[in-house]
């Protein structure tokens, strides 16, 4: 396991270009499989990951591991709004360690909990999210794919976090 090699720190405007390849990686390796071919059409034209990231990017932070990116987390609030690995450093401790930096971060800003969502097929990740103790809470239809999914909502309990994020 590379866990302690993977250094963690904010995104930089020099890291566009690479984290919209972690997301281009992650939507090909776990969404494409399974969304219609309509949905996959409207996310490759109107490049709804390559925005997100343009968009978001200050408030990423991101995993590197040997001086490259390994991974992604995107948090609001108490909300964790994105994790992607890139598929040649997945089962690494990539995501876990990405995890526990955000729920120190949403701990120390005085949540009590932090939130996440997967749908039902994304096995693989409901299976890390339940080995760091989240507990699904909810299940709803999924409204971004347009492709009959359902989202699981998970939840985690925080214990207070005094000091540094």
């Amino acid at each position: 396991m590379a866990d302690g090699r993977i250094t963690v720190r904010k995104a930089q405007a020099s890291d566009v270009a690479v984290l919209k390849q972690v997301l281009q990686d992650t939507f090909e390796g776990t969404w494409l499989p399974h969304i219609t071919h309509s949905s996959a059409q409207r996310y490759v034209e109107t490049d709804i990951g390559g925005r997100y990231v343009e968009q978001n990017w200050p408030e990423f932070t991101v995993a590197e591991i040997d001086s490259e990116i390994a991974g992604l987390i995107h948090w609001r609030g108490d909300f964790i709004e994105a994790v992607h690995v890139s598929a040649s450093h997945q089962g690494q401790g990539v995501g876990g360690r990405l995890l526990t930096h955000a729920e120190r971060a949403i701990a120390a800003a005085g949540f009590s909990q932090v939130r996440l969502e997967t749908d039902t097929f994304n096995e693989r990740a409901q299976n890390v999210y339940k080995a760091v103790g989240y507990v699904e809470k909810d299940r709803y239809p999924d409204d971004e794919w347009d492709s009959g999914f359902t989202t699981v909502l998970f939840e985690k309990r925080l214990a207070a976090v005094p000091g540094e994020v």
